[in-house]
């Protein structure tokens, strides 16, 4: 009602003559030109380019010129020219084209795309960011390994890790046990129990830092080397947001006059639709590939105008978003005898690297390390050259007991489509050392190596690779090989694989052919031949069938033979259950065969509980349905199993830091049995596990007939009040009436629809593992 007195008022105006205010009553009809009134205020409803910005703005009309405040333009995301203030007088502002709609009460503007607001359209993350959660609990991977050859005996391997976490972060330990029989033992592998690694990391997935301290490798960057080190490393760790992509996505700008929907098409497929105000915008939401590719933005406005615009673009993953900052930082004692002592740690050594997007072409690179004796310092750069590629240059200078060193890399890759084509090439002059060497003074790396690779897409007809390798080692050997492949997709799924390579020097070529027939979802036919350097020829033939996802059975059968070799023989078998996996097999040939069988699996201690399932190599989910069994538990929308008699289900598949969704189907509980929550998106931390609650609970609950004094039902609507927890409910049809969180004795308050008021006292009965329908009631 007031918009309509005030619309009305802006209709007739408010004429004003001196002090005097004239009645709308004794006004004229509304105006439908300017000059129909020389002097009021207009309210008017404001439209910018054709989209409605605001409601009934004052708007000043003197001498037959319209005149607007500058902050009510400034509300609508008008960006005028000089940023004038006041009152603006619309026909003086240059481009801007105003119109007085009388009839409809609207004063329109058309202004430059340019004056108005710019839209950034997209999202440069994948999904909302969530905390990653951890509960305390333990964790012990296991793999039992059998092996029994012919001549050469028998022997155990058990491999183990164990996991202790927390939201302190995580403990784990690696290591393995080795039991030879027969009395043979094979060289450098002694019985009894070797450890390997023995880590504690926390990260902080706010700040993407990761800390860890105990037996860890350095980073590094493709220039430099890691080693293995007992100590502590801080380090930027971006895989704790996989929200976020770190490397710079193409974005394309543009204006739109009017209301305007956006189509964008990355190489000939559509990728999105948006609808657009009118105004200068950044479209951002593209498509994650890698290498050139073209985008075509199809705009279309009000009236139907198409306008196409093709735009080549370029993305690498080897940069940086502007201002990103990737780093990593290690000190400790180098790692000795790794896998053949238990504890072997040497000199003290740091290291550290860094990563700094400068812009979305540039990134710059560093890495420095330090020994008593070593100082090793290098610089690098990765640059986006437009749409033609990116090169890769570093320098590295390293001084080793006074013997000096350099190291040169240069590279350039592009990819696109059809082509794909890297050339790597690293150069050392000098005495160049690295930590690599610090205890191996005696040891050369390499003094050089060199790559090229290519890649052609020819559609249907297949893709071809080829590729140039040359290594010169520390003592001045040298090899270079040439490797050329084919493959071709033929009928259905099958596919044909050639492939051939070729030391430089020598006459002879090493060459291989495969035929993959696959015959349903599982099976696969495998057929190929072979022939070696020396001209010698074989035959292969193999048949697997994969192992199912969940639960299963899979095998393998191989057969080879050519030539004058005897022929070999491979057969193994996979089940695999939802809490262990168990294989055998058998292979090689009539003179020496190998039989062997692993299991491996995991075994989780949490919520004061054991659970048994496959091998966990990285985080995991433990439902609970506060003690309820069988429970249907979904997750990603699949089937995963139901809780077991305590109401607990092990989800051993759950990567860490993602957002997964987990479900429960409570349909088959009592009816007492209440789920507030039936579906939660929960992010692991890497490595540990986390109990998730669906909290189910008992209502005491019942249906009540509620009758008067004439054993008539209540009224339709009256309102019935729980006097103990103060729920209030209304009667339905039949006097009938729902309450919860009832008592062992009750009282009832009602307010009749009619009038009037009464009471009633009735007994909840024994739980029976369904709703009760109590009454009739009386109510008294």
């Amino acid at each position: 009602m007031k918009r309509f007195a005030t619309k009305r008022l802006g209709y007739l105006g408010l004429a004003l003559a001196g002090s005097t205010l004239v009645l709308a009553d004794d006004l004229p009809p509304p105006p439908t030109e300017l000059s129909a009134v020389a002097d009021a205020t207009l309210y008017l409803d404001l439209t910018v380019n054709q989209m409605p910005k605001a409601e009934l703005v004052p708007v000043q009309q003197k001498a037959g010129r319209l005149y607007i405040g500058s902050d009510v333009l400034r509300a609508a995301g008008l960006a005028l020219p000089g940023d004038p203030s006041g009152d603006v007088a619309l026909d003086a502002v240059a481009g801007m084209h105003a119109e007085y709609d009388s009839q409809n009460q609207q004063l329109r503007l058309d202004v430059p795309p340019g004056w108005l607001p710019d839209q950034q359209v997209g999202e440069r993350t994948l999904y909302p960011p969530t905390d990653a959660r951890s509960s305390f609990g333990a964790l012990f991977n296991y793999d039992l390994y059998l092996n029994d050859t012919d001549d050469s005996g028998t022997y155990l391997a058990a491999w183990n890790e164990l996991r202790v976490f927390d939201s302190w972060g995580t403990v784990s330990s690696t290591g393995q046990w080795r039991r030879s029989f027969n009395g043979v033992t094979r060289s450098g592998t002694g019985d009894g129990f070797l450890r390997y690694d023995t880590t504690w990391r926390f990260t902080d997935e706010q700040r993407m830092l990761t800390v860890e301290a105990g037996d860890l490798i350095t980073a590094a960057l493709p220039w430099s080397s890691s080693v293995r080190l007992g100590g502590l490393q801080l380090s930027r760790d971006f895989a704790a947001r996989p929200d976020l992509v770190t490397y710079p996505l193409p974005a394309f700008a543009g204006e739109a006059a009017v209301p305007t929907s956006l189509e964008l098409f990355i190489n000939g497929y559509r990728a999105s639709t948006t609808e657009l105000q009118p105004g200068p915008y950044t479209l951002t939401n593209v498509p994650f590939i890698n290498g050139a590719g073209e985008a075509v933005v199809v705009t279309t406005d009000t009236l139907g105008r198409q306008v196409s615009t093709t735009l080549p673009f370029y993305v690498t993953s080897s940069l940086l978003q502007k201002g990103l900052t990737d780093y990593a930082v290690a000190a400790g004692s180098l790692r000795r005898d790794y896998g053949v002592r238990d504890f072997g740690y040497g000199p003290g050594v740091a290291s550290a690297s860094l990563r700094h997007g400068l812009s979305d072409t540039f990134t710059l690179e560093a890495h420095a390390q330090t020994a008593e004796s070593l100082m090793l310092g290098g610089l690098g750069t990765n640059m986006r050259l437009g749409q033609f590629g990116v090169l890769n240059a570093a320098l590295a200078q390293s001084r080793l007991e006074g013997n000096q060193g350099q190291q040169i890399a240069l590279g350039y890759q592009y990819n696109s489509q059809r082509l794909g084509f890297s050339y790597q090439r690293l150069q050392r002059h000098g005495d160049y050392a690295d930590l690599t060497r610090i205890d191996r003074r005696d040891m050369q790396l390499s003094r050089s190596s060199e790559q090229v690779t290519l890649s052609l897409n020819l559609n249907q007809y297949g893709n071809l690779g080829a590729g140039y390798f040359d290594v010169r080692a520390g003592d001045g050997t040298r090899t270079r090989l040439i490797n050329l492949s084919y493959s071709r997709p033929l009928w259905g799924n099958s596919s044909i694989y050639f492939s051939a390579n070729r030391e430089v020097g020598d006459r002879q070529w090493a060459a291989q052919a495969q035929l993959v027939i696959p015959f349903d979802m599982t099976g696969t036919l495998a057929l190929g031949i072979e022939r070696n350097k020396d001209g010698q020829h074989q035959q292969r033939v193999n048949y697997s069938r994969a192992v199912p996802v969940g639960t299963g059975v899979g095998y393998n059968l191989g057969y080879a033979t050519g030539s004058d070799r005897q022929a070999y023989r491979q057969a193994d078998a996979t089940w695999r259950l939802q809490s262990v996996q168990l294989q055998a097999g058998v292979y090689g040939s009539s003179g020496e065969m190998t039989r062997w069988a692993d299991a491996s699996g995991s075994i989780v201690w949490m919520d004061a509980g054991l659970f048994a399932a496959n091998r966990i190599d990285d985080a995991f989910v433990v439902v609970s349905t506060s003690g309820y069994a069988d429970v249907p538990v979904r997750y990603e929308n699949q089937p995963v199993g139901r809780t077991d008699k305590r109401g607990h289900l092990l989800v051993p598949y759950s990567s860490a830091y993602y957002r997964g969704k987990y479900e429960i189907d409570p349909m088959d509980l009592p009816p007492d049995i209440l789920a507030p929550h039936v579906e939660q998106r929960v992010a692991v931390r890497r490595g540990s596990g986390y109990l998730l609650d669906f909290e189910l609970k008992q209502v005491q609950a019942a249906s009540l007939e509620l009758v008067d004094g004439n054993q008539r039902p209540l009224s339709l609507g009256s309102r019935v009040r729980h006097v103990q927890s103060g729920a209030q409910a209304v009667v339905g049809w039949d006097g009938l009436v729902y309450l919860e969180n009832l008592q062992a004795t009750n009282r009832l308050q009602v307010e009749l629809a009619g009038g009037g008021q009464c009471e009633v006292d009735f007994t909840l009965p024994e739980s029976t593992g369904s709703i009760p329908l109590i009454g009739p009631l009386v109510c008294k």
